[in-house]
């Protein structure tokens, strides 16, 4: 390219960066940690690639700086139209930067879906219990045909799938935002005694810890709705059927 074409495109990709155009000239080695990351993808996105694959970019970063440059790489993505393969432990970044979520085990797709379908409707417990907080217990069927803890053999309220309709094993996923206080176990379909062992506060949301016959269990309710009352406390956790994801054990 002549030279002055280059120079274009390169003000253009810093413009593209958010970047100062003065730092045209500047030594990549004294920029700043997201400065640098941004230089990367402009020198990326140089040769106008149609796919960029991403390998955990921001796992050096700071919190607040990785943050920051999730919502610039989505808007990169949408600015630019290209494909992002972008690889990541992180359910945050996948679930914040996807269309559409890969879950890999040993080196094989187990589910591929949209961030929505992968979270509310996982295929299996392994996924179930890759993407987020979630609280897991096995149940089976008695002679009754009725579905009965594996823990302590207390009927459990769930709605399997037409696929799980012959099984006679499974497991049932409860996201912690679904579990509740409740006064007393009539207010759901199911219920589980309890002590309040800890509390995490997340921001907007805590997140509580509660422990019952061996068997912990993770409450989420938002700021606003925190629980009252303090630590060791006795408790009851309830949850209704419809808001459980049954699947294979």
């Amino acid at each position: 390219m002549p030279r002055a074409a280059r120079k274009e495109r390169a003000l253009e990709l810093i413009r593209l960066m958010r970047l100062p155009e003065g730092y045209y000239g500047k030594n990549v080695a004294t920029c700043s940690g997201g400065e640098k990351q941004r230089v990367a993808l402009a020198r990326a996105l140089a040769y106008d690639p149609e796919i960029l694959f991403f390998d955990e970019p921001l796992s050096a970063l700071d919190y607040k700086l990785k943050k920051a440059m999730e919502k610039e790489l989505k808007d990169l993505h949408r600015a630019t139209g290209k494909t992002f393969v972008y690889i990541t432990h992180s359910l945050e970044e996948a679930m914040v930067m996807s269309d559409r979520i890969a879950v890999m085990r040993a080196g094989r797709f187990v589910q591929v879906g949209t961030p929505d379908e992968i979270y509310s409707r996982p295929a299996n417990r392994f996924v179930a219990e890759f993407i987020g907080d979630v609280n897991v217990f096995g149940v089976k069927k008695n002679a009754d045909g009725a579905w009965v803890s594996e823990d302590d053999g207390s009927r459990v309220e769930i709605v399997p799938p037409p696929a799980l309709s012959g099984a006679r094993e499974a497991a049932v996923v409860v996201r912690p935002e679904f579990l509740r206080f409740i006064d007393e176990p009539s207010a759901a379909n199911n219920a589980i005694k309890g002590t309040v062992y800890n509390e995490y506060a997340l921001g907007s949301r805590i997140q509580y810890e509660v422990r019952s016959s061996g068997r912990t269990l993770l409450v989420e309710l938002s700021r606003a709705n925190a629980w009252t009352g303090g630590l060791d406390q006795p408790v009851i956790v309830g949850w209704d059927a419809r808001d459980a994801i049954v699947v294979e054990g």
